[in-house]
């Protein structure tokens, strides 16, 4: 079966009980036959979150992953997204991303509830084309091409992605040859959401997914490479430091120090992180300006300091 028969697979994962995300979905099936297969040393956890999108077929999605982890003997445990997102505060407005918020938040909890290493997902290869290519298209800026991480932290939770060098039709190939079943979403197949209509471009032009990977590792080494020379910035610092750094690397500097102050990440366009470039350039800019998440960033004798969150009535400049 070519890469998945790797010894290496999943070797970053530490031993004992892990928590795995089953949708019931072909990918995330076949990460958990691999790790009983290929990884005995770990105890998977299978966990899966009921969206309550699509009525009886969520209801029928649930009991898949509820029996196959019965089947094999796995512990298993099942929550309602509604049930989730009542324990959570302000709900992002994007729907994608509240689903995604109220995911972490159940497999935050019960890995935390019974002290698991962290949560393992069946991201694969072609998850990453595809996400490139959506980002291509918005015109995200090359940094922003970084793939998915093969392990990652996320507020207190470990992420590990064991399938990154797999492709979709291996994971499916792999499960035919086990005469395992899936679970199909239907609204896959729909033309009504951009990743659905980008998938269907690479599985009609499989060729573009090795250009599309290297240009999401490429970007990945840019971005290490940027972050390991971007000047780091204390609460107050000299102005000239971001006027002696490049762009890319006075961006990096300026994004991280704005976040830690308290500017939402999402809310940082390249044409903010540039205003804070320029107050630190040109003295001619306003000495005092607000940005995203109410920080106030003021300039006095050559030094930017003080960001802090401030009323906005205060703000000289300010971002919506």
């Amino acid at each position: 079966m070519g890469r998945t028969s790797s010894t290496n697979f999943a070797t970053q994962a530490a031993a004992d009980p892990w928590a795995v995300g089953v949708s019931g979905g072909a990918d995330s099936v076949a990460l958990l036959l691999m790790l009983l297969e290929r990884r005995r040393d770990i105890r998977p956890w299978v966990l899966h979150l009921d969206h309550e999108l699509r009525g009886a077929q969520s209801e029928e999605d649930a009991v898949f992953a509820q029996n196959l982890a019965a089947r094999l003997g796995l512990p298993c445990e099942i929550a309602r997204r509604k049930e989730i997102e009542k324990s959570l505060g302000k709900l992002p407005v994007n729907a994608s991303a509240k689903y995604r918020a109220a995911r972490l938040a159940f497999f935050r909890t019960v890995v935390r509830k019974h002290r698991l290493n962290g949560v393992m997902l069946a991201h694969h290869a072609d998850d990453l084309a595809e996400t490139v290519l959506h980002r291509l298209i918005r015109g995200t800026p090359v940094t922003g091409l970084t793939p998915m991480r093969p392990e990652a932290e996320m507020d207190g939770l470990r992420i590990v992605r064991p399938l990154l060098a797999i492709g979709r039709a291996e994971l499916r190939e792999y499960l035919q040859s086990r005469g395992q079943d899936w679970r199909e979403d239907p609204s896959n197949a729909g033309e009504d959401y951009l990743r659905n209509r980008l998938r269907k471009i690479l599985k009609t032009r499989p060729e573009l997914t090795p250009t599309l990977l290297n240009v999401a590792h490429a970007a990945a080494e840019l971005a290490d490479w940027i972050a390991a020379n971007a000047p780091a910035l204390d609460g107050e610092f000299a102005a000239v430091r971001l006027a002696e750094a490049t762009p890319m690397l006075a961006r990096h500097a300026v994004r991280k120090w704005l976040t830690q102050a308290g500017s939402p990440p999402d809310k940082l366009s390249t044409s903010v992180l540039d205003r804070l470039i320029e107050m630190a350039a040109d003295a001619a800019t306003a000495a005092r300006q607000t940005f995203p998440g109410n920080v106030s960033v003021t300039r006095s004798r050559g030094k930017i300091r003080g960001a802090s969150r401030t009323s906005r009535n205060s703000a000289t400049c300010s971002d919506p």
